[in-house]
C-alpha cells in the first residue's frame, strides 16, 4: 500500500513537470468550418465548446503544471495535414498540430484568465505575429541597394533600432507607451510599452521591441507615410503626448496643434473626439539619429 501511494505521488510530481498546450478555435465561423469538414470533430455549439475549454484549463491549473493556450486556425491545420500527409479527420492529427502551435503559432500562457478575456488576448497575439511576419517579409524582399550594395531591409532595421533608442533616451523617466502606424498594402500597426527609471536604460519586452522596430523599419525602408505617437506617464503629473510623421524615411516632429488634432480625431470616421482629461499634447522632439536615413534604390 505504501509503495502504491509513493508511486502515485511520484506520478503527480512528474505531471507538474510536464507542460500542456490547449488549442482554441476562437472564431465561430472557424468552429462551424471544423464541424462541417470533419466528422471526428464532435462539438456542436461554439459557446459550449469555449466553456468546456475553460473547465479544462482550470483542471490543468489545479495539477500545478504550465499551460500554453494556442490559436487553432482551420486553414493552417488543413495545410499542415497536406504537408505532413496526416489524415485531418482524426483527434490524433489535431493533437500533433497543437503541439506544433506551441512552438510556432500565436499563443499565450494560461494564468487563470476567464475565457472571455483569454480569446481576445489570443486574437491580439495572432494579429501582432501576422503584422511582424508581414513587415519582415517586406524588408526581406527589398534586397540590396542598386547604388551602394547595402541590404536595405537590414539597414532600415538598424536605423529603426537607433531611432527607438534615441526616442527613449530623450523621453526621460516614466512609463512610455508607443504606437507606430505604417500604411502599406496592409495597414501595419505596432505598440510598445517601456519603463524608463530615473537612472539607467529603459526596460521593455524584447519581443514587443522587435515587432515595433520591424514595423518602423518597414516605414523607413519603403519611405512611406506613417506616424508615431508617444504617451508618457509619470507620478503626480499629466500624461504627455508627443507625435511624429514619417517623411522619406525620417521621423519629423509634429507641432502641438498637430498632435492634438491627431489624438482627438476618430481614426475610422474622421470625426473630432473630446480631449481626454489630464493629457498634455506637446510637439514632438528631435529624434533623428546621428546618421540620417539615406535614400536607397
Amino acid at each position: 500500500m505504501a509503495h502504491t501511494r509513493q508511486t502515485t505521488a511520484m506520478r503527480r510530481a512528474l505531471r507538474r513537470e510536464v507542460p500542456s498546450t490547449v488549442a482554441v478555435i476562437a472564431d465561430e465561423q472557424d468552429f462551424t468550418a471544423m464541424r462541417h469538414r470533419y466528422r471526428s470533430f464532435t462539438f456542436d455549439d461554439h459557446d459550449t465548446y469555449l466553456r468546456q475549454i475553460e473547465k479544462l484549463l482550470k483542471t490543468l491549473a489545479t495539477q500545478g503544471g504550465h499551460t500554453t493556450v494556442a490559436l487553432f486556425d482551420p486553414e493552417d491545420y488543413a495545410d499542415y495535414c497536406t504537408e505532413t500527409g496526416l489524415d485531418p479527420d482524426t483527434p490524433a492529427s489535431r493533437s500533433r498540430f497543437t503541439a506544433e502551435l506551441a512552438a510556432t503559432g500565436p499563443s499565450v500562457p494560461y494564468t487563470g484568465q476567464p475565457i472571455d478575456r483569454l480569446v481576445p488576448l489570443l486574437i491580439h497575439r495572432a494579429v501582432r505575429q501576422a503584422t511582424w511576419e508581414y513587415a519582415t517579409m517586406l524588408l526581406t524582399d527589398l534586397g540590396e541597394c542598386a547604388d551602394c550594395g547595402q541590404d536595405i531591409g537590414r539597414a532600415a532595421f538598424d536605423q529603426a533600432s537607433r531611432t527607438l533608442t534615441r526616442l527613449l533616451e530623450e523621453a526621460g523617466p516614466g512609463t512610455h507607451h508607443l504606437v507606430v502606424s505604417v500604411p502599406t498594402d496592409e495597414q501595419l500597426l505596432a505598440t510598445l510599452q517601456a519603463e524608463r527609471p530615473p537612472t539607467g536604460p529603459a526596460r521593455l519586452d524584447s519581443t514587443e521591441g522587435a515587432e515595433f522596430v520591424t514595423v518602423l523599419a518597414a516605414g523607413i525602408a519603403l519611405e512611406s507615410r506613417g506616424g508615431l505617437v508617444l504617451r508618457t506617464t509619470t507620478p503626480a503629473a499629466p500624461d504627455r503626448v508627443h507625435g511624429w510623421r514619417l517623411d522619406r524615411g525620417r521621423l519629423v516632429p509634429l507641432t502641438a496643434a498637430e498632435v492634438f488634432n491627431a489624438y482627438c480625431t476618430d481614426a475610422d470616421t474622421g470625426e473630432p473626439l473630446p480631449p481626454e482629461p489630464g493629457v498634455d499634447h506637446r510637439a514632438g522632439f528631435d529624434i533623428t539619429p546621428d546618421d540620417p536615413w539615406p535614400t536607397h534604390h
